[in-house]
């Protein structure tokens, strides 16, 4: 089992910046796929990023495309979204999320992910 920690999160403007991290115990992270999630009040839990365990492959959500950046530093076992030109609707728990099972895919879905950590709020205000 790998523990994950959010941070980063924060109140912010409409068009400023964040960046979350997503800090992770284990010697094994390198082998895994990562991902970030949010979910909004009242809302479902939607897809916003994936990478592969090389770094390669990012994935985005059309709703982020071209402002958030997902990358990862397997030597500090962490991952990071920048989330550039925010929006109000960028407003939501954000969970980095990882795929810890034998050969799991690179995915959009929830369900491929088996390790979640806590969430970090992020609120952008108009």
């Amino acid at each position: 089992q790998v523990q994950l920690v959010e941070s980063g999160g924060g109140l912010v403007q409409a068009g400023g910046s964040l960046r979350l991290s997503c800090a992770a115990s284990g010697r094994t992270f390198n082998s895994y796929n990562m991902g970030w999630f949010r979910r909004a009040p009242g809302k479902e839990r939607e897809f916003v990023a994936a990478i592969s365990w090389r770094g390669g492959s990012p994935y985005y959500a059309d709703s982020v495309k071209g402002r958030f950046t997902i990358s990862r530093d397997n030597a500090k076992n962490t991952v990071y979204l920048q989330m550039n030109a925010l929006k109000p609707e960028d407003t939501a728990v954000y969970y980095c999320a990882a795929a810890t099972r034998p050969l799991s895919p690179l995915s959009t879905s929830p369900y491929n992910y088996n390790n979640w950590g806590q969430g970090t709020q992020v609120t952008v205000s108009s």
